[in-house]
């Protein structure tokens, strides 16, 4: 089991209240796990990924195990501790200014 922690806005959007659970078959990578929250939450789908090139977009961090894999390839395997349920995968809302 995944857990999935979204940013406030995101968990507002799908109408989620806490962590996302999701189940993947085989190893969990980025590609994956983000592949799930797309079908489990269809609202999301263009917020955290762009719909066409499926990159991530601009402000959205990726945070797992309190290591940064916001420019990980998409195929890069989520560490263990994330993969047995035991540290959830963050995706954050980055903030920027001046």
């Amino acid at each position: 089991m995944i857990r999935v922690v979204l940013p406030y806005h995101l968990r507002t959007l799908a109408s989620v209240n806490g962590e996302v659970l999701l189940e993947i078959e085989g190893p969990p990578t980025l590609r994956s796990v983000l592949d799930a929250v797309d079908a489990r939450h269809p609202v999301l789908r263009g917020t955290i990924r762009d719909r066409a090139t499926l990159h991530r977009r601009p402000f959205i961090r990726f945070f797992a195990c309190k290591e940064d894999l916001s420019n990980e390839s998409p195929d890069t395997h989520l560490p263990d501790a994330v993969a047995g349920g035991i540290e959830p995968f963050f995706i954050v809302g980055a903030m920027a200014g001046g």
